[in-house]
């Protein structure tokens, strides 16, 4: 994904498209952690939903340091499982175009 916005004032998150939320199985204020392919910064923050639709990924806060709009992240999310549970699993992998971060 391609981070769209970089927003200092805000207490922290990161925000994302409600559509790649879904997509991704990810839940609101749910930890994720932000590899960022350009500059090698690795964080964790949590999300909030963005508008859907928007394509926006926006870095808040501390995190936004740690960003630039056009930087290309990848964002992890973990569970905790029973190992029998576990060796079944199978995660939800998404890859949007890196040019608007819609779903194709």
């Amino acid at each position: 994904m391609t981070v769209t916005e970089a927003n200092l004032d805000y207490i922290g998150s990161i925000t994302i498209d409600e559509n790649l939320m879904e997509a991704a199985r990810l839940i609101e204020y749910e930890k994720v952690y932000v590899l960022n392919n350009n500059n090698g910064e690795r964080f964790e923050t949590y999300v909030i939903r963005g508008r859907r639709g928007s394509g926006v990924i926006c870095l808040n806060g501390a995190a936004a340091r740690r960003v630039l709009p056009g930087d290309v992240i990848i964002i992890l999310s973990y569970a905790h499982l029973e190992f029998e549970e576990a060796r079944n699993f199978r995660p939800t992998v998404i890859f949007p175009d890196t040019a608007t971060n819609q779903l194709t």
